[in-house]
């Protein structure tokens, strides 16, 4: 599958200015918006994309503090105070200190590890917004289904009409028996309840999607030609590594150099530089007294080299950072193991809606020409001869029967092709092509 996008500065502004727009007249009639402009708004408006972009600014603050541990820290202070006798401390008046890592092996774990946790920030932030476009195109697809058979579902209840008040009139002609207009009756009130659900159910959806993307609610229609054809990927197909379990498995690496690191500071030396200057008083006490070499500034610099050899509070702390990229190595792994039973589910489920698509669509395509067989016969007659044998003559009941047929079989080739594209979108997600989807919006 090859999908090509193309850049278009003005598109990148569309989805700010509508939503401007509606925020400055919330009140506005629904207006047709395409499916590209309302996945940039649900990623833009999405909790999962915002909390997963604090947690990338989250792992890139971690990186700058691990790094930033060999830019020497500054601090300023003071110690005045008054003294009797042999002075306990030095009298400073105002101090500054330095002080800064030099080397460390812990550190450097310490470091990569942060890296490491900012490319697995950085993949799950695509993960958050990938998902978001499925569910925001999923919604998106289905309203534009359920609007379709909405429009199906009333014509529907107007060829019942027509044909409760036929059998209503055949019945009182004694032509009909009663149960001809009672049956009449419950296909008039089952197609309503059909269609108070398709109502519902649109309600729903344009609740969902404008809880996803921050506009009005019912201020949102789909524009169909905004759908692009959903590739039909199959499992056969190299799959990519989505990018939910990629970031997982980076999340696995960075806690288990964490844990790495955590274990390098016991037995492993340690070198830091550290710098002192201190202006000092006797103005409070009687420090001069007891050190003739009294001077008011005072400079003192130098390396600090240290060998932990026992703490048992970092010992224990490496332990249980083991422990946690341990934890995080094993849900790597079961994610990809539910990544790999949903590609095999769905591919399963893909071949069969994939054929009762097809059956759904055949089945309209008859019953659209029985339809336009019983309008002929009805124009022209059957045809037939007036002998016994003889096809009875069509009457309007059976045109009426004929267009609710037809009517039913056109909401089921919808439904049936909602799921199949509903399956497919699924399968693109699985299969790490959720970023072609995307191009492909972007480019329609």
């Amino acid at each position: 599958m090859h999908l090509k996008a193309t850049h278009n500065p003005r598109k990148a502004w569309a989805p700010t200015l509508l939503a401007l727009a509606f925020a400055a007249a919330p009140a506005l009639l629904p207006a047709q918006i395409s499916l590209a402009t309302m996945v940039d708004l649900a990623q833009r408006n999405s909790s999962a994309v915002k909390l997963a972009q604090a947690d990338l600014q989250k792992a890139n603050a971690v990186l700058a503090q691990t790094t930033d541990a060999y830019i020497p820290s500054l601090s300023i202070g003071s110690t005045v105070g008054y003294s009797i006798g042999f002075p306990t401390g030095q009298p400073s008046v105002a101090n500054a200190q330095l002080q800064s890592l030099v080397f460390s092996f812990a550190q450097r774990k310490y470091t990569q590890a942060a890296r490491t946790g900012v490319q697995a920030a950085t993949l799950s932030l695509k993960d958050a917004r990938e998902q978001v476009a499925l569910d925001t195109s999923t919604a998106y697809i289905e309203l534009d289904t359920v609007n379709s058979e909405l429009d199906a579902a009333r014509q529907q209840e107007s060829f019942t009409d027509r044909l409760v008040a036929i059998e209503q009139e055949r019945t009182e002609a004694g032509v009909d028996p009663l149960s001809d207009a009672l049956q009449a009756r419950l296909t008039a009130a089952q197609l309503k309840i059909k269609r108070l659900h398709l109502e519902t159910r649109a309600a729903t959806l344009a609740k969902q999607l404008a809880v996803l993307t921050g506009l009005p609610v019912g201020s949102i229609t789909p524009e169909h030609a905004s759908i692009p054809e959903i590739p039909a990927v199959k499992a056969g197909e190299a799959p990519r590594t989505t990018a939910g379990i990629e970031s997982a498995g980076l999340l696995a690496l960075s806690r288990q150099i964490q844990a790495h690191g955590d274990a390098l500071t016991t037995h492993r030396p340690q070198l830091s530089f550290g710098a002192q200057y201190n202006l000092d008083s006797d103005a409070l006490n009687n420090y001069s007294t007891y050190f003739k070499n009294f001077t008011p500034n005072n400079v003192a610099f130098g390396f600090s080299f240290q060998i932990p050899l026992f703490d048992r509070g970092q010992r224990d702390k490496s332990r249980q950072s083991a422990a946690e990229a341990l934890r995080a190595t094993v849900e790597a792994e079961q994610a990809q193991q539910q990544n790999d039973i949903q590609i095999a589910s769905l591919t399963g489920n893909l071949r069969e809606l994939d054929a009762l698509a097809e059956v759904a669509s055949l089945k309209q395509q008859i019953a659209d020409e029985q339809l336009k067989t019983v309008l002929a016969q009805l124009e022209l007659g059957n045809g037939a001869s007036s002998g016994p044998a003889a096809q009875p003559q069509l009457t309007p009941k059976a045109e009426q029967l004929a267009r609710i047929d037809e009517s039913q079989k056109r909401q089921d080739a919808l439904d049936a092709a909602f799921d199949l594209a509903k399956a497919r979108l699924s399968l693109l997600r699985a299969l790490g092509h959720m970023e072609d989807w995307l191009h492909e919006l972007h480019a329609k």
